[in-house]
């Protein structure tokens, strides 16, 4: 019987850089037996290491393994995603260490209804907002960069205390997880052939927000929270 290779390739293929995710699944019934996977790393530089050590190579099966980098990118061509929050951390500490940079949330707060909406309000869909501003640093390198997210969680029973108090909690672990994510947005590691980590402040990603002292930044959110 064939074993699912998924430990197996992720232990080849991690070797050579942080991955992204990695997706083993069986061929099609027409193909015959065998899997396929398909292996993102964070970095191209690593994937193309990868595909020219593995490919036509016997890594840890008795037939030799095929090995390509994907060119299509169907549906991308047009957008550009942000990591999540998660994904953020996960380079960061990967490149940085864990203790190399840290993150700091200036404000979070309840703007529900800010917008003219209020909160439990029946003819219409309620929810709770919070908007969190976060700042990321990596002193070593003396980058700075901040944040603005919104985060909403929709109200199910708008009159029980326990799904307000977890509506809150959504709300709020959202606006702090995307306010991270648009922080590291703005931070650029340049990993050289060497091994070396360059780290700097992408200025074209720049918001007005960033120039504002944390008192003005503070006093912003309270008035035009849903504007920003």
């Amino acid at each position: 019987p064939l074993v699912f290779p998924q430990h197996s390739l992720f232990s080849v293929f991690s070797t050579f850089g942080l991955l992204y995710s990695l997706r083993a699944h069986r061929n099609a019934a027409v193909a015959g037996p065998g899997f396929y996977a398909v292996v993102k790393f964070y970095s191209a530089g690593d994937a193309s290491r990868a595909q020219r050590a593995c490919n036509g190579q016997r890594l840890f099966q008795k037939s030799p393994m095929k090995v390509c980098v994907c060119t299509k990118q169907q549906g991308f061509q047009q957008q550009v995603l942000a990591l999540s929050s998660s994904k953020c951390q996960e380079l960061a500490n990967h490149y940085l260490g864990f203790n190399g940079w840290s993150s700091r949330i200036i404000t979070l707060q309840n703007v529900s209804g800010m917008d003219g909406e209020e909160v439990g309000k029946t003819s219409q869909r309620a929810s709770v907002k919070f908007l969190c501003a976060m700042e990321v640093r990596v002193p070593s390198h003396g980058v700075c960069s901040r944040g603005v997210a919104l985060g909403e969680a929709d109200l199910q029973d708008t009159e029980g205390p326990l799904e307000f108090l977890t509506a809150t909690r959504r709300a709020q672990k959202l606006a702090v997880g995307k306010a991270l994510s648009s922080s590291f947005q703005k931070i650029l590691l340049v990993i050289l052939e060497s091994g070396k980590v360059a780290v700097e402040y992408n200025s074209c990603q720049e918001e007005p927000t960033d120039l504002l002292t944390e008192e003005e930044l503070k006093g912003l959110i309270e008035v035009k929270a849903i504007q920003l």
